[in-house]
Parts: structure tokens; sequence; C-alpha cells
């Protein structure tokens, strides 16, 4: 198939690119900008900014399936004066190529969506059926790229298939996995021996490969799915798999939670606690029992390729 996808050159989309093409598809780029010094190669189009007035005439021409990944991503000091933004880039962006796309005859749009539309952390597992509970701006934009994505199929008789994953991680990934590479690497004492919550997470070749599947798969369109690893992890379970791919030896305090919370709310950093210590799991069965999909990766092959990565980057940087 002839295969656009936006947030090409982002962590999840340079992967999928490469998966994409490997299987045979021909791939499209939306590009927001061409990178200084170099051109757009053969079969990148550059859009400029994703918003409500995006122009996606040329990128759309002769396409097939759309997969949408560009986003503006959930920013922690942004707080609601980043809202206004992340409805401009998430939701109007959306439905502006939800709308092109479908007028220029793409039978199939699958959009890369997040478990933030679902909520936050809770002890009981998150499900397709649940009523969405967005809490922060990110969130709640991802929610209504949603709906205006499921009201523009509607409208045009074509299909869409929304993918929920929860925290993604793999070469280039950022924010709390990427800390915890780090410190874990540097042999640091970590204060977390304590924490008994369950987190899933899924790879960047787990959460491709379920993106590859939801691009032909008949009974896809109309749900939502839900992209995890085998199985859940706590964060001290995941700090030792780490440790174990590194061949270093974890480093855990078992300071009680109540205490470390306290600590980090007169820090300011309650938000990192939260992240850290509570649940935040998804369920597999819709996934499994609508595309017959399992992760082809382990948790464990996952986190162990990411361990490779993160290693190799450290060294040519100290050489």
């Amino acid at each position: 198939m002839k295969v656009l996808v936006t947030g090409a050159t982002g962590f999840v989309g340079r992967v999928l690119c490469e998966t994409l093409r490997a299987r045979g598809h021909v791939v499209i780029r939306a590009l927001r900008s061409v990178t200084p010094g170099t051109g757009a190669g053969e079969g990148d189009v550059v859009v400029g900014e994703i918003d409500g007035g995006t122009d996606w005439a040329a990128a759309l021409a002769g396409v097939d399936v759309v997969v949408h990944l560009a986003a503006r991503v959930h920013v922690m000091r942004d707080g609601a004066a980043g809202e206004p933004e992340h409805f401009r880039v998430n939701a109007a962006g959306t439905a502006r190529l939800a709308e092109s796309a479908y007028a220029a005859g793409v039978r199939r749009v699958v959009f890369l969506s997040s478990i933030k539309v679902n909520g936050e952390g809770r002890e009981r597992p998150y499900g397709e059926t649940d009523v969405p509970a967005p809490v922060d701006p990110y969130g709640r934009s991802k929610l209504e790229a949603e709906r205006a994505l499921v009201a523009a199929a509607a409208v045009a008789g074509a299909e869409a298939v929304v993918i929920r994953p929860p925290l993604v991680y793999g070469p280039g990934v950022r924010g709390n996995f990427l800390r915890l590479l780090g410190l874990v690497y540097r042999g640091l004492p970590l204060p977390l021996g304590s924490i008994r919550n369950r987190r899933s997470l899924v790879s960047v070749w787990n959460l491709c490969d379920l993106v590859l599947v939801c691009l032909s798969h008949p009974a896809a369109p109309g749900h939502v799915f839900f992209a995890a690893d085998d199985v859940d992890v706590s964060t001290p379970e995941l700090i030792r798999l780490l440790a174990s791919s590194m061949r270093r030896q974890p480093r855990l305090l078992a300071v009680p939670p109540i205490m470390l919370r306290t600590v980090l709310t007169l820090l300011g950093r309650q938000g990192e606690f939260d992240r850290l210590a509570e649940s935040l799991c998804v369920q597999r069965s819709g996934t499994r029992d609508r595309l017959g999909w399992a992760p082809p990766l382990t948790l464990q092959q996952g986190v162990k390729r990411t361990v490779d990565w993160y290693v190799a980057s450290r060294r040519a940087g100290e050489s």
C-alpha cells in the first residue's frame, strides 16, 4: 500500500517508516519542515504546521492509508496555559487531516492517541469500553481528536482506527524512562524499593507491529485498541530488569512510599512521585480477540534492545 505517515521523523515514526518499507509498502513522509542543510527526500512532502488550516492535497495524492502520529506532546510545565496549543495541533489538526484524507479517497486512517484519554493511574486496568476521563490538556485534546476522526469517517463512509498506547520506550525514548536508564547506568541508589505498583509499557517495535496490523485488518475499523507488551511491571521490577540488561547490580532502597511522597511534594515534585508509584495498566483482550495480535517481543527483549541502544550511545559520547 501507499501509506502517508505524519510525525515520521519522531521517536515512533522513524521505526514505523523503516518497518513499513521492510514489509514492502510505499511510504510518504509528511514533514513540517526540511531539516537545515538537507532537502526533502524521495517520498517526502513538506506540509508545514499541522493545525486546522494545513493543506494536505499534495501529501495525500494516491495514498491508500494514513497513519497519524504527529502531535503536540504532553509537557508537564504547560499546565492549563498549554491547552489552546494542544487543541490547535492535536484536535483541529487531526480533524483537518481526517476530512482531507477521506475527501481524497483514503479508505482508512490509523490514529495514534494516548492512554491519557482514559485518565491517570488507577489500580483497575483500563478497558476499551471505559468512559474516557482525561485530566490534562493533552489527554483532552487527544480525546477531541479521536471524536473528530470518527465523525469524519462516519460522514465519508470510510474507516477509522484508534490506538491508545501507554508509555512507549525504545531508542530515542525521553522522559522518566530515559532518566531511569541514566540513574541505573550510573549505579545511583534509588529510593523506590518499596513501591508496589503495576504499569503497562509498550516497546516501539511492538507498537509499530500493531500499527501494521491495523492498516489492513478487516476487524480493526471502528474500534479503540490498547497496545502493550506481554506483561505488566512494577517500578522496582523495571529497574531490576534495566540493571540486569546492563549487567549491573540494582541499588534499590526500601524507603516507605508515604515518606517519599512527602519529600517530593515538599520539593514541588509530587507529579514525579505519581508517575513512579501509581499503577496504570491496560486490558489486552480486545486487541487479542479482535485482531489476533500478540506482541512479537517480550518486555525483557524490548528492554534489552533499548538498553543496548542506550549503552552504545553513552559509550560513543564518552569516547
